[in-house]
């Protein structure tokens, strides 16, 4: 039976503290005015994503002392597909930045690419590195000059070395 939907405070390790908390709360949505309200608290849903993220759990297994796993998954759907996620990522980062001295928005970046080798069951497209001989994808990440991620972008390793052409990471 889970737990009630009162906060009890730190659970886990991987739980927000106040401090953590602080910054993040605001830039979350607020409680829609219509529709049935909440029935967990926003910091415990964010507690358990945490706890998933850091424990590589399945969602199943998520513990009785979170909400329920289909809420848990929800929340985090719903908020990748508003783009929640990425208005918290790039505030975060901003802040990063300014509190180490730096404009908030970068003015150069370093792009990285890694083969990342798939398995036949794997599912989805693939390719094949000739460079490297590797069959699978190939990531690209963009990173700031302080190492803050900026963007990432899957392609089939084939399709970089075929195309040349730039990868437009905005």
């Amino acid at each position: 039976m889970p737990c009630s939907p009162v906060y009890a405070g730190s659970l886990y390790p991987c739980d927000l503290t106040e401090a953590e908390w602080a910054p993040l709360a605001p830039l979350l949505p607020a409680p829609a005015r219509r529709g049935r309200p909440r029935a967990w608290p926003l910091r415990l849903l964010v507690n358990a994503l945490f706890y998933v993220l850091r424990t590589g759990c399945a969602w199943r297994y998520l513990p009785r002392e979170y909400p329920p796993w289909p809420t848990t998954y929800a929340t985090l759907r719903q908020g990748r597909l508003g783009g929640v996620w990425q208005c918290v990522h790039e505030a975060l980062r901003r802040a990063v930045r300014l509190r180490a001295g730096r404009h908030a928005d970068p003015s150069a970046a370093i792009m990285d690419s890694q083969s990342v080798k798939t398995t036949e069951d794997s599912g989805g497209i693939k390719g094949y590195d000739g460079g490297k001989q590797v069959k699978g994808r190939k990531r690209h990440v963009l990173v700031d000059t302080l190492g803050l991620l900026l963007s990432v972008y899957r392609t089939l390793d084939t399709l970089w070395q075929k195309s040349q052409e730039l990868i437009d990471f905005t």
